[in-house]
């Protein structure tokens, strides 16, 4: 399926309303996720994230920078097989220098205000991934491609 306005703003609403992500990347062609306190940009082009340089999660990035990310609003309920969304972000990612890193840190401490001393550490990435498109998943097996605005 295609996008629709719809469909956008459902990905816009679960990434505005849930703090957490899970990032999957590649250790060696093994696939490896971590859970992420993440923001979006209001045109949905780029998600934000931020972990320290020593982590596993960095170095698989350095070497692979294709990832997904899978936000959902899921209550571990039976009614989720019905009323659940997921949705899933392909992109690549890069580290943040410069007025680049300041500009994309107050949208991510924007929404991750107590995360201010962790994500302003000199030890700490800042990290945007580009989007290439979401896949949005409801009731369980509707699945549709939705796009970046802009």
């Amino acid at each position: 399926m295609t996008d629709s306005k719809e469909s956008l703003d459902l990905v816009k609403s679960l990434l505005a309303s849930q703090s957490l992500a899970v990032l999957a990347t590649q250790d060696h062609g093994q696939p490896y996720t971590s859970l992420m306190a993440f923001a979006a940009t209001d045109d949905l082009k780029y998600l934000i994230l931020a972990t320290t340089r020593p982590t596993r999660k960095f170095a698989n990035l350095l070497a692979e920078p294709r990832v997904a990310l899978l936000v959902d609003n899921r209550a571990n309920e039976p009614a989720d097989f019905s009323k659940a969304a997921a949705v899933t972000a392909l992109g690549k990612t890069w580290e943040l220098q410069g007025r680049d890193r300041q500009d994309y840190l107050k949208i991510y401490l924007a929404k991750h205000p107590y995360l201010e001393e962790f994500a302003s550490s000199p030890d700490c990435a800042l990290l945007r991934v580009a989007v290439e498109k979401y896949i949005l998943v409801t009731r369980f097996q509707e699945v549709r491609e939705v796009y970046p605005t802009g």
